[in-house]
Parts: C-alpha cells; structure tokens; sequence
C-alpha cells in the first residue's frame, strides 16, 4: 500500500515533539560512541604495532648477539684445536728423539760387551790350548828325568834349578806384579815365592826346597836294606821339610792357610804319590800340597783364570751399574709418560664436552634462526643439564621466544 504526501504529513504532525527530542539524543549518543570506539580501536591497534615492532627489535638484538657468541665460540675451539694439535705434535717428537737416544745408547752398550765377552772367550779358549798342550808335554817332561839325574849332582845347583823352574813357571804363568820371589813375612822367613789372590785375600806360598839328597840315596842303594834304610831317611827329610813349611809360611791371616811344596820332577812326584802314601796323607793334614812342574803350570793357569774372572767381574759390576742407571731412566720415562698420557686422556675429556656444548649451541641457534617458536598454551619448555632457558613474551601471552644463555 502506498502512502501519499499527506499521510505522511499527518502522521508526522500526530507525533509528540517531546518524542521526536528523545529520538534524535539517541541518534546523535549512537553517532559519539561510534566516534569514541573506533578512536580507541585505532589507538589500541597503533599500541600493539609499536609492542610488536618492538618485540622484534629485541629479538634481532638477541639473535645478533646469539650468532657473535656462536662465532666467537667457533674461533675458540678452532684456536684449542690447533694448540692442542702443536703440543702433542712437540711432545711426540721429543719423545720419540728421547727413545731413539736411549735405545742407541743401549744398542752400543750390547754391543761392546758381546764383543768384551767374545775376546775374553777367545782368550779363554787361547789358555784352554795351552793347557792341553803342557798335559800333552807330561809325558816328554818325564823323559828328561835322566838328564835331570845329572843336572843336579851338586846340592847348590840342585837347589838352584828346582826353584829356577818354578820361578820359570810362575812368570810364564802370571802377570808382573801378582807374584813375588824371596818375600820377607812377618816372622822373618822369606819364602821362595807368594802369589797374591784375587778379592783381597792372602798370598799363596810356593816352597822349592826339596830334599833331593834322600832321594838320590834311594835310587843309589845297592841292596833292599839299603834301600829301606834310604826310604825312612827320605821320609823323616820329607816329613821334617813338612813342619817346616807348616810352621814358618803358614801365618794366620797373613797367607793362605794351604801352601804348595814344589818337586822339580814328574817321575819323583809319582813315586811318592805311589809308595809313600803316609808323606801324602801328612801333608794333607798339615794344609801342604805337592806338586809337580805340571800341576804346579796347571794351578798358575788356574789362579790366571780367577784373576782374570776377577777383572771381568769388576768390569761386569760397572756395566750393571749402567743398565740399573738406564733402567731407572726408563722407569722414570714410563712414569712421566703414563702421566702425559692421563692429561691427554683428561684433555681429550674436556675437548670432548666442549664440542658436545657446542653442537648444542648449533643446535639451538638453529632453532632460533628458523624462529620454532612456541604458543601460548602453557607449555614449559625444555631444559638441558647444561644450559638454562629463559623466555620472553608478549603481555598478550600469544608469543614465547628462548633465549639461551651460555654458562
């Protein structure tokens, strides 16, 4: 239905004014609040565009000093790195000088005593030849003994050759200096010849006085009574020349408590070892050993030997010395080295942990680069044993940034 220029005048002129008033303060308080909201809409939204570019000024700032910090941690572990790296190198190199110097010093040190031990084998062996040579000489020796029978038919010179012999034999035998002929002891008897003996103990004494002349008689006599009555005279000379020698070279602590009786003749030192056992057996008691040209060559040999073992003992002490020296420097070595090698195992630790720590920084740089930030749910976020985790977020709580301090 259409409403004509009239109705409409009429129906406006039946409407209170009062009405009419009331409608338009309406209209015109709708108008303002419109006005005052959107103002404070805008003012709201210029606001939270300041708080957000603020916001992200501060986390450019973080993330800049995030990436100086990874930086500087980079140059750091390169800087150990290469320190660590030039350290073990000089260490190695020293040592391995230090164990080629002691490894020649001990390979020239083998070598000269294999060659000491080889030229005094030689030696050794040198001797050996010669006392085979004197045993095969025993039996020629003994042939001479008819030659001897006239040799000593005078009791001068029968005296003279038996200690010219063993003067002979002595000083072929033994160095100058380890014996000495005519010697006075300290009782006033001056023996024939002392032989001093290794370690510092006393002389040996050698006796060349032979009572030939009872001998001679045995061989002489024309009959077996004869014979006897010469027997018991040679044994009362031999057994008187005994105590002699007992009493006057036998000095406690100045000379060996045994001492030799030398008999210038193979074939008389057999006859007495086979018919006159009871002159053995006394002198054995009394600390006297007869000898022979050959026994007595055969025992010159054999204090030689103990001599010259005497000299390779010394020499052998000096060299233990040395390797007990040289073992002491290996121990010491061992120990400092043990010791290196626990600071490289407790420094590789540490370099260790620091390239743990810093591929958990790469990580979390990571991280912040790829800004995986969390929302406002209320979640907490995680925490490391090493490093701690702060947060920074919006007063509306709709944005949650970490920050990774390092310790």
């Amino acid at each position: 239905m259409n409403a004509t220029p009239d109705s409409f005048s009429a129906i406006l002129s039946e409407i209170n004014p009062v009405m009419l008033a009331l409608a338009g303060g309406a209209i015109a308080a709708v108008i303002v609040l419109m006005l005052v909201f959107l103002m404070r809409s805008s003012q709201l939204r210029r606001e939270q565009a300041d708080e957000a570019s603020q916001r992200a000024m501060e986390a450019d700032a973080r993330m800049a000093e995030l990436l100086k910090i990874q930086a500087e941690m980079h140059g750091r572990m390169s800087t150990m790195a290469e320190v660590f790296g030039s350290r073990q190198a000089e260490l190695n190199q020293a040592i391995n000088q230090r164990l080629d110097g002691m490894s020649q010093r001990v390979s020239t040190t083998i070598t000269e005593q294999t060659r000491s031990t080889h030229e005094n084998l030689q030696r050794l062996q040198e001797r050996l030849a010669v006392i085979d040579a004197a045993q095969n000489n025993i039996q020629t020796l003994a042939k001479d003994v008819v030659g001897l029978q006239a040799i000593l038919s005078n009791k001068q010179t029968r005296g003279a050759f038996g200690q010219s012999r063993m003067e002979t034999i002595v000083a072929d035998g033994l160095p100058m200096g380890v014996y000495t002929f005519q010697h006075t002891l300290s009782n006033g008897s001056r023996p024939d010849c002392t032989i001093r003996m290794p370690n510092g103990a006393p002389p040996l004494v050698i006796d060349a006085k032979f009572p030939l002349e009872a001998w001679n008689a045995i061989r002489d006599a024309g009959g077996p009574d004869q014979a006897k009555v010469a027997a018991q005279q040679f044994r009362r000379d031999m057994e008187t020349h005994i105590r002699d020698i007992s009493e006057k070279y036998l000095i406690q602590g100045e000379t060996q408590d045994t001492a030799f009786m030398f008999v210038p003749s193979e074939s008389i030192f057999a006859e007495i070892h086979e018919n006159f056992e009871a002159i053995v057996q006394k002198a054995h008691r009394a600390r006297i050993v007869i000898v022979s040209p050959s026994l007595l060559m055969l025992s010159i040999q054999v204090i030689q030997a103990v001599l010259k073992d005497q000299r390779m003992r010394a020499q052998a002490h000096v060299i233990q010395g040395e390797v007990a020296n040289l073992m002491d420097d290996l121990g010491r070595l061992d120990e400092r080295v043990r010791k290196l090698q626990g600071h490289f195992a407790m420094a590789q630790k540490d370099v260790d942990m620091i390239v743990t720590s810093a591929d958990k920084l790469n990580k979390r740089g990571a991280k912040i680069e790829a800004l995986e930030f969390e929302g406002g749910d209320g979640g907490k976020p995680d925490r490391d044993s090493e490093t701690a985790t702060k947060s920074v977020e919006s007063r509306t709580g709709l944005l949650k940034l970490r920050v990774v301090d390092d310790e």
